[in-house]
């Protein structure tokens, strides 16, 4: 099953808040603490006007993640583009409990990376995982980013200030 991305959009609303509520236990663990609104359709559709805010502000690209013919399968966000003499963004993205294990993350972070190089003109883009999280870490591992180091109490993930392990993908050279 490919693997594709494309900008989010108010009418996913419904459809994202079937699929965070069924992988709800499946995130949890990997995600800030999230109120009961969230998983609503009205939560999800504040969550996508506020994405699309920041999109057209430049600072975010907020993708879906989807199969060739059009299911959900999770999503993936360009965020915190900085340019100047940094020219960088994060990555953050995740898949549906159904669906992990499949090489969709893999697929998913290399097309956001090619995405973040190639329209955007970033030199860099970072990605963070807890520690635990060995399937983000391969997924990343095998989109070509490497570790470069341990970021004490990061961020604040269920619940809890939680350390983060902090990888990057420079910007090919040859461009």
């Amino acid at each position: 099953m490919d693997t594709r991305l494309r900008l989010i959009r108010v009418d996913d609303a419904a459809t994202l808040a079937a699929v965070v509520t069924a992988s709800a236990d499946h995130l949890r663990p990997w995600e800030p603490t999230r109120s009961p609104s969230y998983f609503t359709e009205a939560g999800q559709h504040d969550v996508i006007v506020q994405a699309l805010a920041a999109e057209r502000a430049g600072t975010s690209v907020p993708f879906v993640i989807e199969s060739v013919d059009g299911e959900l399968l999770g999503r993936i966000t360009l965020s915190g583009i900085t340019r100047g003499a940094l020219q960088s963004c994060a990555m953050g993205y995740w898949i549906r409990a159904d669906r992990v294990r499949q090489g969709h993350a893999s697929r998913a972070v290399r097309a956001a990376a090619a995405h973040a190089f190639d329209v955007l003109r970033l030199h860099r883009v970072q990605a963070e995982t807890l520690p635990e999280n060995v399937g983000s870490q391969r997924a990343l591992q095998a989109a070509g980013f490497t570790r470069y180091g341990l970021a004490p109490e990061y961020l604040r993930i269920a619940g809890a200030w939680r350390d983060h392990v902090m990888f990057q993908l420079l910007a090919p050279t040859d461009r």
